[in-house]
């Protein structure tokens, strides 16, 4: 199991601070359009990706036991 923690906008658009997944197997990148295709996502194409409380390309391979957290771009004044 993986789980993904969710920020800002996308914890609003899922309606839900995390998502815990089963059985995943693959990358970040297979996790995002996993998520975009169960949760019709918007704007995920500037997200920080952290695994595992470091910042991680879209090409990491998950584990079971990673902690995937999904961090929008932050705008303000």
């Amino acid at each position: 199991m993986i789980k993904v923690m969710l920020f800002a906008q996308l914890r609003e658009q899922v309606g839900e601070a995390e998502i815990k997944i089963d059985a995943f197997e693959g990358s970040v990148k297979d996790l995002l359009d996993y998520l975009l295709e169960k949760y019709s996502l918007l704007n995920i194409e500037n997200l920080m990706i952290a695994v595992n409380e470091e910042f991680s390309p879209t090409d990491t391979v998950l584990q079971k036991g990673d902690v995937v957290a999904l961090i929008p771009p932050v705008s303000g004044g």
